[in-house]
């Protein structure tokens, strides 16, 4: 009796803090560690891997998928200030404090955890390369501190690393990767993210991919 409603309680966690990782993903940062990537599992096409850093209890994660559809309708979805239709419905507030196109986005944002986890806000700036011989372009945010004082009734995310590749490839697909890591603040224990994390990247990658190509 006991292990099954200490088994329920533990998916029942995981999955509030899932919805919340999914969209921390969305939060484009590279940086990372050099260390050797670990394949966990593939679903969809999508390839899923994770690697232990020497300064951290939480693991990073990288995702990738190769699929068909308009570069410019990918480039959009990443890196315009109004495509955000796609992210979780759990971000109760989101604030564009700069915006300069193909340039940079600066955000502030507050997700709504289920009871009992506090609020998660998070302030970041996300800056957009592009390499002119291949086309690769780059979205890389980083925490904007100063920018947003902080609030009581919030957990601050401060430490975060996450980058979005998209690659054009030939005959109109494209290669897309998600990379990254976060530390969500809080109660949230490392051994709880690290269970989880794998999912994060599977479903935002299928939601980028989905969204590109519905044709809307």
């Amino acid at each position: 009796m006991y292990s099954s409603m200490y088994l329920f309680y533990q998916m029942s966690y995981s999955l509030k803090i899932l919805l919340f990782l999914g969209f921390l993903n969305l939060l484009p940062v590279s940086g990372l560690v050099a260390q050797s990537w670990t394949f966990v599992k593939e679903k969809d096409g999508i390839k899923v891997y994770t690697r232990r850093e020497s300064n951290s209890t939480m693991k990073s994660f990288k995702g990738d998928v190769t699929f068909k559809a308009s570069l410019q309708k990918v480039y959009s979805m990443l890196g315009n200030d109004k495509n955000n239709d796609w992210w979780d419905k759990a971000i109760t507030d989101v604030k564009v404090l700069g915006y300069k196109e193909n340039k940079y986005i600066q955000y502030y944002l507050v997700y709504n955890l289920p009871w009992p986890f506090k609020k998660r806000d998070i302030v970041t700036e996300t800056t957009i390369t592009t390499k002119t011989v291949s086309g690769v372009r780059i979205y890389t945010a980083i925490p904007l501190p100063n920018k947003v004082p902080e609030k009581s009734n919030l957990v601050r995310i401060k430490e975060f690393k996450q980058t979005w590749t998209v690659e054009p490839k030939d005959n109109g697909t494209i290669h897309v990767t998600l990379e990254g890591s976060v530390n969500p603040g809080g109660s949230i224990p490392a051994w709880l993210y690290n269970m989880v994390i794998t999912e994060a990247p599977l479903k935002m990658l299928s939601s980028l991919r989905e969204k590109s190509l519905s044709g809307k």
